[in-house]
């Protein structure tokens, strides 16, 4: 692990919010746009691996790593110092002015590290909604084709056409159409919840996937399928075992573009450099955010050269995207997570998880699954009483009481009944698990 300025522990100063977050809180109130949500008034001073401070002086055990963002940890040595480095030399050009070599070396380690030995392409952007729109651009100017499949409980971004994407309206989508057309949304292959059980899950939603393409679209005019290997806000739904496997042959065989949204899984978050290895399919194209860039923002659409070499010259491209300073970050994160061989740190992670989270469920009813891979896990919070009804007030007494306590956890789903688990790839085996006793604790208090 790395060496670390913080001690890696939970230290609690004052009560939780403290009078210096609160106080923050009042002029947050009176300066920034209610529009803007936040899960809790902790504000944060610095961070160093798993932890952060805030501006109290507490130390916190950070279970969001700012949604899969801080995969290396706060203030990892190497990605400060290649900012620094990169920092003192030159901020921006713009690569579509004057480019450089940054660029060019993040989509070399793209082009090694993205599922499937073909050749590749890629183009660098400052979001994962940026990359998620500039794949549907690329994917209709390759097909010659307009429309897009989506899936439920599907989480893309807060563009338009992103927001068009995403299933959930509130809060995302609510009072902000109309969107972009063409977009059309197909049901999820979401085990726990299909009607017939886990075990027909693949094989009777890809039939239902196919049926209603092909009635309410036309296979030959669509341009993509996009999917998120594991979904993400959507409650990190796993797709039942062979659905991807089916999707992607069908894909192939109706010359139809498979983009995997990788923006929350990649970068060995679920145990494998991207979340597709794990059914061993090769999307035509693969968005990239969050992780990729060790903290700053920077973001990707790696696939296939000759889709992406389809645009007009021109046709992608932004004034930030790929940073110098973001693209420094990203290649000394991805140097960290080869180093540290932080793939298997988070299958090491989520054995921990698995195992602690399953003696969580047998003693709490309201857990009705225990889900994900790697370092990137769930729980889905329902009544006790066999009906599977999402619980989405006890969720969200649970997140607070974890947040008393000084661990910082998620909330997502499309009922608000998921705890998610995004820790840092670099936390100790200690604060694993004494994150999992405060998680017993908050639970324990709040049923």
């Amino acid at each position: 692990m790395n060496e670390q300025s913080l001690t890696q522990e939970r230290l609690l100063l004052t009560e939780l919010p403290g009078p210096a977050s609160r106080a923050l809180a009042e002029r947050r109130k009176a300066s920034v746009s209610s529009a803007v949500s936040v899960g809790n008034d902790l504000y944060i001073d610095r961070g160093d691996g798993a932890i952060l401070v805030d501006v109290d002086g507490n130390q916190l055990i950070d279970f969001g790593s700012g949604i899969a963002v801080a995969s290396v940890g706060h203030a990892a040595p190497a990605v400060v110092a290649a900012v620094k480095e990169q920092a003192s030399r030159v901020a921006h050009t713009c690569f579509m002015v004057t480019p450089y070599a940054g660029y060019v070396e993040v989509c070399e380690q793209l082009a090694e590290l993205t599922p499937g030995d073909h050749e590749k392409r890629s183009a660098l952007f400052n979001s994962g909604a940026e990359a998620v729109e500039n794949a549907v651009k690329v994917a209709r100017a390759y097909t010659g084709r307009q429309a897009v499949i989506a899936f439920d409980h599907a989480y893309h971004g807060r563009t338009n056409l992103t927001m068009a994407l995403t299933a959930k309206v509130q809060p995302y989508k609510d009072g902000f159409g109309p969107f972009a057309p063409e977009i059309y949304r197909m049901g999820m292959a979401y085990p726990y919840r299909w009607p017939t059980g886990p075990e027909h899950c693949a094989e009777e939603a890809f039939a239902e996937f196919a049926a209603q393409v092909h009635v309410q679209v036309g296979e030959e005019h669509v341009a993509a399928v996009l999917i998120e290997p594991i979904q993400g806000e959507g409650g990190f739904i796993v797709p039942a075992p062979g659905f991807l496997t089916l999707l992607s042959d069908w894909c192939a065989t109706h010359g139809v573009v498979l983009i995997a949204d990788e923006v929350q899984t990649g970068f060995c978050r679920t145990g494998d450099w991207f979340a597709s290895e794990h059914e061993g399919i090769v999307p035509d194209l693969v968005t990239t955010a969050k992780a990729l860039g060790g903290g700053l923002p920077l973001a990707a659409l790696t696939g296939r050269a000759e889709i992406m070499d389809a645009p007009v010259v021109g046709g992608l491209g932004g004034t930030f995207g790929g940073n110098p300073i973001s693209c420094a970050a990203a290649l000394a994160a991805i140097g960290m997570m080869r180093a540290q061989d932080l793939a298997g740190r988070a299958r090491q992670i989520g054995t921990t998880l698995s195992a602690r989270l399953g003696h969580l469920a047998t003693i709490h009813p309201q857990i009705g699954e225990v889900r994900g891979r790697g370092a990137m896990m769930a729980v889905e919070i329902v009544r006790p009483d066999g009906s599977k009804t999402p619980d989405a007030a006890l969720t969200k007494a649970v997140l607070a009481g974890c947040a008393r306590r000084g661990l910082l956890m998620l909330g997502c789903g499309t009922y608000g009944n998921v705890i998610r688990m995004l820790p840092p790839l670099v936390i100790s085996d200690d604060l694993l698990e004494e994150a999992m006793d405060i998680l017993a604790e908050a639970f324990a208090e709040a049923v």
